[in-house]
C-alpha cells in the first residue's frame, strides 16, 4: 500500500516499535475474508514525521517522540472529551484493527491522539505502554491496588506480565497463574511471590493455600478464558475486587455464595485513557520498570509470518517489530 499523506488535523508517524499484542490474534486467527483488511498493529511508537494542515505546534511537531493512544472518535461527545475517545458514543476507530495501524513504516493518526514521551523512554518501551502494558496500569488503578494487596494475576502473556512488573513495582504481593512454563518463569523473574499452574483444575486451592486459606485482596483476569474469569472471583476474599481485562468469551458464577455473600467487587476494564497512557509513562520511568524485559523476541517487520506464527503458539513473552 502506498504511505500514507495527512489531511485536515492528521499527522505521521513515523514508526520506530511496533508492539505485539494478544488482541492482534483475533485478526490473525479470524477466517480470510470475516475481517476488513487494515494493516495491523495498535502498539505505536515513533516521531512524528509529517503534519496535515490545521495541526498546530502545541499538538505536534516534526522530529517529536510520541506513543499513540489508538482510538479516533467524533471529538464532541462527553467520553471524547475525557480521553476515553475508545468509548465514543457515535462510535470508534481502533487503530490497528478497523483502521490502519503501526505494523507499517508510516502510520497516519488524527494529532489529538498523540501521546509524549519521555525523552529517556525507549522506542520499544513507549510500545508496550501504547496498549499491553498501559492495559494492565489501568487495571490495576481500577483495583486500587496498594501494598497492603496480594494479588492474583491470571494469565502471563503480555499484559499479565506487565500486570506483574507493575503490581511488584506498587509493592504488592504477586501470585501468578498460567499454564505455561516459560511464562510463569518470567513471572517469578519480575518478582512474583509464587507461579502456579492452574492445569489440574486447582489453582483457587493453591492460592488458598499461599494465603493462610483467606484469599487473595484482589484478582486480575488477563485471559479471558470462562475458567480462568471464574477463579480470579473464587480465589478473592470476602470484600475482594476482581477485574477482567481479556477481550472475548464469557463467564458463569453462582451469585448467592461467590459475589453477594463475599461481598465482592467485580469489575471491567477497557484499555485506559490517553492521560492514562502518560500517566503510566510516568510511572514505568520513576520507578524504573524494565518494561523492554518484557520483550522475548525482536523482529523486522520482514520477519512478519514467522513472527506472528510463533506468537500464536502462546510460549513467548512479548514481541516487537522495530524499524
Amino acid at each position: 500500500i502506498p504511505d500514507p499523506t495527512p489531511d485536515l488535523g492528521e499527522v505521521i508517524i513515523e514508526i520506530k516499535a511496533s508492539g505485539m499484542c494478544g488482541s492482534d490474534l483475533h485478526q490473525y486467527r479470524a477466517p480470510r475474508g470475516s475481517r476488513a483488511i487494515t494493516t495491523a498493529g495498535h502498539e505505536p511508537c515513533g516521531v512524528v514525521a509529517d503534519i496535515g494542515p490545521g495541526v498546530t505546534d502545541r499538538q505536534a511537531r516534526i522530529g517529536q517522540r510520541v506513543m499513540d493512544h489508538h482510538y479516533g472518535g467524533c471529538g464532541a461527545c462527553v467520553h471524547c472529551h475525557d480521553g476515553w475517545t475508545q468509548m465514543c458514543e457515535e462510535g470508534s476507530v481502533v487503530y490497528g484493527n478497523t483502521g490502519d495501524g503501526a505494523h507499517a513504516q508510516y502510520m497516519k493518526v488524527p494529532a489529538y491522539t498523540l501521546v509524549p514521551m519521555p525523552d529517556d523512554m525507549s522506542f520499544s518501551t513507549g510500545a508496550a505502554v501504547s496498549c499491553g502494558t498501559g492495559t494492565a496500569f489501568g487495571a490495576l488503578q481500577r483495583l486500587n491496588l496498594s501494598g497492603r494487596d496480594t494479588i492474583a494475576i491470571f494469565g502471563q502473556g503480555p499484559v499479565g506480565l506487565s500486570g506483574t512488573q507493575l503490581s511488584v513495582a506498587m509493592g504488592a504481593r504477586v501470585i501468578a497463574v498460567d499454564i505455561v512454563e516459560e511464562r510463569r518463569k518470567l513471572a517469578l523473574e519480575f518478582g512474583a511471590d509464587a507461579a502456579i499452574d492452574p492445569s489440574d483444575g486447582t489453582a483457587v486451592q493453591q492460592i488458598q493455600e499461599l494465603t493462610q486459606g483467606r484469599g487473595v485482596d484482589c484478582a486480575l483476569d488477563c485471559t479471558s478464558s470462562p475458567e480462568a474469569r471464574a477463579q480470579s472471583v473464587r480465589a478473592c476474599k470476602p470484600w475482594g475486587r476482581a477485574c477482567f481485562v481479556g477481550m472475548g468469551g464469557d463467564v458463569t458464577f453462582e451469585v448467592n455464595n461467590e459475589i453477594i455473600k463475599k461481598q465482592m467487587t467485580v469489575m471491567g476494564s477497557w484499555t485506559f485513557s490517553a492521560s492514562g497512557q502518560a500517566d503510566c509513562a510516568r510511572f514505568v520511568m520513576e520507578r524504573n520498570v524494565d518494561v523492554d524485559a518484557l520483550f522475548t523476541h525482536r523482529w523486522k517487520l520482514e520477519q512478519a509470518k514467522e513472527a506472528y506464527e510463533l506468537f500464536d503458539a502462546g510460549k513467548t513473552g512479548k514481541g516487537v517489530f522495530e524499524f
